[in-house]
Order: C-alpha cells, then sequence, then structure tokens
C-alpha cells in the first residue's frame, strides 16, 4: 500500500489566505489581520511525527453530527454500518484510548471558553497549542471529535428527553424543555447551525483526502498540491474557529434560553463563517480534482507500460493478459454468455483461443450479421472447431461521454442479440486499456478483431479482414495463417463472390462467362447490359450478369437494383447485406495486405483488387470471366466502349476466342483512356499506407485530406422510369 502524504506546511503558507479568503462587508478580520493570525497559527505547529489514522474517528463524528439536528430519525438502524466502518479496525480501541484525553480537554476547554466569554480567535489559538504536535488532519478530526460530544449530548438529551427520566432530569438542567416547546423562534439558528457544521466536516474531509494522497504518485512538487498545501493551514484554522463558534452558539442557548432567539448576531456569524469555509472548500477541491487527475495520468501511463510489457511476456495461459485487459478483481462476473445470457468470469476463456470484437456502438449490423453468420457455421462443425476460439465483444466508449438512457438502451440491445461473449458494461473497460487498444492496436472506431492464443499471445492485430475474406478457415487466425491464405490464391472469380452468391459458383463450373458490374449511373446500366446482351447473342456464348451495386450511397443504390429488376436488365443482388459484404470483403483483401506490410506493387492479383476499389470510386465497372479465370477487369469508360465496337472485333473471335478478342481490344482502349485512379482510406481504419502506386499506370500517387458527408444524393425521378 502506498504511503500518504504528510500534511506539512511552510511558514510562508500564511501568504496564501490572501489568494483564499475573500473578503467581504462585515469581514471578522481585515486582510493583514489574516497574514498575521496565519502566521501565528504556523508558529504552533509542530508535528512529532507520529501517524494517526483519522478515518475511523471521522466516521464516528459523521454519524453522531448526522443524527444531531432536530429533525433526526432516532432510530438506530445506521449502527450495523457505522460499525462495519470503524469498529473493524482493529487498533480502533487503542487508538481512542491514546486519543480519548486530549479528545476531552479540546471539548472542555471550547466549553470553558465559550461559558467565559473568550474571544473566538483567541479560543482557537489555544486549541492549536493543545494540538501543536499533530498534523494538520489530525487537528482537523480531533477537534470536530471534540465538538461533537458537546453538540451530540446536547442533541441527544434534546431527543429523548420525553421518554427517559434520567435524560429528562438532566435536560432540564439544561433549559432544554422550555428551548424545545419554544424552538420557532430558533429554527433560523439551528438552520445556520447546521449550515456552518455541514461545510465543516466538508472542509475536514477534503483535508483528509489530501493527507491520503498516495505519495509514490504525487509529491509536493506537484503545483496543485503545493497549492494546497499552502492553504490547509488556513483551513484548519476557521474550520476550528468555526467548531468554537457554534459552541458558543449552543452555550449561548442553553444559558439565555428564549431569549436569545431575540438576537441576530450569532445569525450573522454563522452566515459568515458558512461562507468563508465555502469558499475555502471551493478552492481545495479544484486543487483536490486536479491531484486526482495527475495521479489517474500517471497510474494510467503505468498501467499503459505495464499491458506493453505484458505483451513482451511469455505466460503458461491467457489468463493474466485478459485479465489485464478486460477486468483484474475477482469481485464481479465480467462477462456475459451469448448463449445462456449469463454472467460468467473471465476463466471461461482460460487457455482458449480468444478473439477480442473491439467496436464502439456504431457497428454496422451488416457487420454485426455476416460475423454472426460465420460465428454459428464454426459452431456447427461440433469439435473441428467449437472448442477452438471463443469471441469475446469488447466495447469502447470514451468516459467522458454521459451514459444516458438511450445509449444504454442501444448497448443492451446490440449486447443481447450477440451469440458469443460480451464484456457486462463499457464501463469495467479502464482508460489505460483503451489507450493502448487504440496506440497500440490501431483502433479508430471502426471494429477490429485481435486475436490472442491459449498463452495470450498477440498472433493478429485485426483478423476481420481474414474473417470477411475466409470466414472460419482462416482458423486460427494467425498472421502466419493470413499470409499462407494468400500464397493460395489467385486472381480468378471465386475470390471475389465467395461466400456470397452460390448460383454464381455453380455459373463458374458450368463455364459460363458472367459479367460482375457496379456504379450508380442508371443509363450506363442500360447500356451496359443491353451491348453485353447483344454482344453474347452475336457470339452465341452463355452470359450471365451480376449487379454488385456500390461500396456506398445505399439508397441510390436501392432505386438502382429497383430498376433493373423491373426492367430485367441483369441478375442483381436484392439484399444490400450481400452487396455491402461483396464491398467489404475487396476492401479487407486490401487492408489485410497493408496489415501485413505485403502491399506488393507488382503483385498481379493485389493489382487487379486495387482496380476494381477505384473504379467503384470514379464511376462504373465491369469483370469478365469465362468460369473462373477472369478476362477483363474494366472501367466504364472503356468496358461499354468495347462491347460498342464489338464490329471491330467479332472477325477475332473465332481465331482467338471470345474472351482473347474482347480482351485484346480492351486493352487497345485502356491505352488511349486512361481512367483515374482514386482511394480512399478513413481516418477510422488505423493503419493507412504512406505511399501507393497507380495500379494503372504505376506512378506514385497523390496523397490528399478529404471531407467526405456520407448522406445520398437526391437523384432525378426521370432517370428511373
Amino acid at each position: 500500500m502506498a504511503s500518504s502524504l504528510p500534511l506539512r506546511h511552510p511558514t510562508q503558507g500564511f501568504n496564501a489566505s490572501q489568494q483564499l479568503i475573500k473578503s467581504d462587508r462585515g469581514s471578522m478580520l481585515t486582510m493583514s489581520d489574516d497574514n498575521v493570525m496565519i502566521k501565528q497559527i504556523v508558529g504552533t505547529h509542530a508535528p512529532d511525527g507520529r501517524e494517526v489514522d483519522v478515518k475511523p474517528l471521522l466516521h464516528l463524528v459523521e454519524d453522531i453530527l448526522k443524527r444531531a439536528t432536530m429533525q433526526i430519525d432516532t432510530s438506530l438502524m445506521a449502527y450495523a454500518e457505522l460499525e462495519d466502518r470503524t469498529h473493524d479496525q482493529v487498533n480502533f480501541v487503542s487508538m481512542l484510548n491514546a486519543l480519548s484525553y486530549t479528545i476531552d480537554r479540546i471539548s472542555c476547554e471550547i466549553a470553558y471558553k465559550a461559558l467565559g466569554g473568550t474571544d473566538a480567535h483567541a479560543t482557537t489559538v489555544s486549541l492549536f497549542n493543545i494540538l501543536a504536535s499533530y498534523s494538520w488532519d489530525a487537528k482537523l478530526v480531533l477537534t470536530m471529535a471534540a465538538f461533537a460530544l458537546n453538540y451530540g449530548e446536547f442533541w441527544l438529551l434534546a431527543q429523548i428527553y420525553s421518554s427517559n427520566h434520567l435524560a429528562k432530569s438532566m435536560a432540564i438542567l439544561r433549559q432544554l424543555p422550555s428551548i424545545m416547546e419554544n424552538s420557532g423562534p430558533l429554527k433560523a439558528r439551528f438552520d445556520a447551525l447546521n449550515n456552518v457544521i455541514k461545510v465543516m466536516m466538508d472542509v475536514t474531509r477534503c483535508v483528509v483526502e489530501f493527507k491520503d494522497l498516495p505519495s509514490s504518485y504525487i509529491s509536493q512538487e506537484v503545483p496543485a498540491l503545493s497549492t494546497a498545501m499552502a492553504h490547509i493551514p488556513t483551513a484548519v484554522y476557521w474550520t476550528l474557529r468555526s467548531a468554537v463558534a457554534c459552541a458558543a452558539q449552543i452555550t449561548a442557548i442553553t444559558t439565555m434560553g428564549h431569549e436569545f432567539s431575540i438576537s441576530t448576531t450569532g445569525e450573522w456569524e454563522l452566515s459568515t463563517l458558512a461562507h468563508k469555509l465555502s469558499n475555502i472548500l471551493e478552492h481545495l477541491r479544484k486543487q483536490l480534482a486536479a491531484c486526482y487527475e495527475y495521479i489517474d495520468e500517471k497510474r494510467n501511463a503505468e498501467t499503459f507500460q505495464m499491458l506493453k510489457n505484458l505483451f513482451e511476456m511469455v505466460h503458461i495461459d491467457n489468463m493474466k493478459v485478459l485479465k489485464a485487459l478486460i477486468y483484474a478483481k475477482d469481485d464481479i462476473q465480467p462477462l456475459i454468455d451469448g448463449s445462456s445470457k449469463k454472467r460468467v468470469h473471465l476463466d471461461v476463456l482460460r487457455r482458449k483461443n480468444v478473439l477480442l470484437l473491439i467496436s464502439g456502438l456504431d457497428i454496422l449490423n451488416d457487420e454485426l450479421s455476416i460475423l454472426e453468420q460465420i460465428y454459428n457455421e464454426s459452431r456447427q462443425h461440433g469439435a473441428r472447431l467449437d472448442s477452438q476460439y471463443e469471441l469475446v465483444w469488447v466495447p469502447i466508449m470514451d468516459h467522458s461521454v454521459q451514459w444516458s438512457d438511450t445509449v444504454n438502451a442501444k448497448f443492451k440491445s446490440m449486447q443481447s442479440s450477440m451469440p458469443w461473449f460480451t464484456v457486462y458494461h463499457p464501463s469495467v473497460i479502464e482508460k489505460p486499456v483503451i489507450r493502448f487498444i487504440k496506440e497500440v492496436w490501431h483502433f479508430r472506431n471502426k471494429p477490429i478483431l485481435v486475436v490472442l492464443d491459449p498463452q495470450g499471445k498477440l498472433v493478429c492485430p485485426n483478423a476481420l479482414h481474414m474473417m470477411w475474406i475466409w470466414g472460419s478457415n482462416a482458423f486460427p487466425f494467425t498472421s502466419l495463417r493470413e499470409e499462407s491464405l494468400w500464397m493460395e490464391e489467385t486472381w480468378r472469380l471465386e475470390l471475389l463472390v465467395n461466400g456470397i452468391d452460390p448460383e454464381i459458383l455453380n455459373w463458374i463450373k458450368e463455364g459460363k462467362y458472367i459479367f460482375l458490374y457496379g456504379g450508380d449511373d442508371i443509363e450506363w446500366v442500360r447500356k451496359f447490359t443491353n451491348n453485353a446482351r447483344a454482344v453474347a447473342q452475336a457470339a452465341s456464348i452463355p452470359l450471365e450478369m451480376v449487379y454488385v451495386g456500390k461500396s456506398s450511397k445505399r439508397e441510390k443504390i436501392q432505386r438502382v437494383i429497383d430498376t433493373i429488376t423491373k426492367e430485367k436488365l441483369s441478375h442483381v443482388w436484392q439484399d444490400l447485406t450481400m452487396i455491402w459484404f461483396f464491398w467489404t470483403r475487396l476492401e479487407s483483401m486490401l487492408y489485410s495486405k497493408i496489415q501485413l506490410g505485403k502491399l506488393d506493387d507488382h503483385d498481379p492479383m493485389m493489382q487487379e483488387i486495387k482496380k476494381v476499389l477505384s473504379y467503384d470510386r470514379e464511376g462504373g465497372w465491369a469483370v469478365l470471366s469465362k468460369g473462373s479465370n477472369v478476362v477483363v477487369n474494366g472501367h466504364s469508360t472503356t468496358i461499354l466502349p468495347a462491347l460498342m465496337e464489338y464490329d471491330l472485333w467479332k472477325d477475332q473471335v473465332p481465331v482467338k476466342g471470345f474472351d482473347l478478342a474482347l480482351e485484346n481490344h480492351h486493352r487497345r482502349i485502356h491505352g488511349i483512356s486512361h481512367p483515374c485512379c482514386r482511394f480512399d482510406f478513413p481516418m477510422t481504419m488505423g493503419r493507412i499506407p504512406v505511399t501507393m502506386k497507380c495500379p494503372e499506370c504505376n506512378r506514385a500517387m497523390e496523397k490528399f485530406s478529404t471531407f467526405l458527408c456520407c448522406h445520398d444524393e437526391v437523384i432525378p425521378d426521370v432517370l428511373f422510369q
């Protein structure tokens, strides 16, 4: 346990009162008097080094003062709670034995000086002399304990004298029955007492909190703490001074009785003290908040470094890593089992391959739908894959964002829809973990799928690309497996449509010509499909066409789909999720290569993938295959003219075959018309290549920053008639 900071104060502390105590009309002391006063108080401070744990005593004082009001509930239901906070400490009784003499002495000093009408400042100084050897926080708590003895006794008699004969006799001696029977005029006085006592306790708690700040994370060289230390003597003085004033008020009430209610001087004094203490408290709380912020930053930095070190170590299982990432303690069950919807411990993940799905609450339904399909398919394989990996959703939320009912409802809805494990609540994930996920794993709000092996070793920083491309076949989702799968791939139509449309796979087996095409220009779609169909008939080839939409503008694409279906222009994917998955897989192929550091500009397969992605940003496009073999990959400005100019190359069809004849003619057109190539990388992607070469001309591409609004554009209805 970190040692606490000693509340020792330099002699120049009295100067701080000029900043701290706001002068107001009728102030009991002038500013110069304050300076002299604080210097005098600091002069009495001679701590002998003893450490007093004042918190149990403070809890006792809080309980007494909380109950000592006119409206107090006389039940003792909170007694058990008080015992938990004090008496469970082994040394509590012995501590009281050691401090009881000092508490009694202070109590008597306050009571005696109040009866004698001694000047409040002089009484306060006498208390500081008695408490000279104690730390600043102990001075406060001991004085509050002494005050609570007197104040608590007064209200104890007031509350029980009507039902207890002994209390009644004692109350008569103190004139309490008369006071209580005529308490109406005294209500304002008691309210003023309650107000100042509340602020006194708040200041006391605040000073004790400063004492408890861990010295391993903060020192008095930190400006916030040094500033607070300079003001603590002032805070202690005015709290003790207020205790003296409150005691004097109670003494006056019991000695003068109902007559005392006529005077308003006491109320004014209490109000002034409450105001002064409130100003002091506000200042101290600001410094305390700054101290906590500083400590949090230090602790977070320490935890962040610990996480980095943890992933450089070898472990016997994954529990240490998972606890550091998700929840370190054992006091709650931090996960919810997606199948049973019950809370479970992290032990359910022990020695398993764990896939951490990291995202905010803005994860797309399409993403969840496809991921759930892949997850469920892996479970259907039973013994082969069922026990091989577990998926855990780790929701990342900015801790500064207010957790509203709307946000909570969205989170609960997402959580309930997931069949895999989920973290119980986003607040479980600590700030340094979020920082680690963002800085080391490059999370930028776009979902990532981090893979840890059974020993907690990071084997892939983001397997989501792998999952989209190859599904569960990518198991165990390591970067080595990713490289191996790429080595097995070739530029073929299955790479583009595998796992999306089984009918296309059947066409491939039948050796048909297949056009995949996309874009959002309905006029171009009409011209392209009509010309393609006419050329196929003229060349006597079996041709199928599939519209695969565009990577954005969903509403506009839906209207294009409706038109294609209505006019029977070609085969079309009616489910927009299929279109989303097609483009997500294509983008994942590019991101996968970037993540592996294998974005080889001379890789023919990657060049073709980059072309399709670029064409999607710059209009329409089409890919023609014969069975599995891709023949042509062209932009709308080249593929349509190639089809329209069929008469120029039809004589080559019997000689070279349809596929080679079209490819040659398209290459000639492409050599004349070079469409622009463009790639958009969202800032949320995390890993963005520094440079890229154009897949068309192999020159270095220019780099721009783009601002994009992704709502659908207004489309003239005439285009869809």
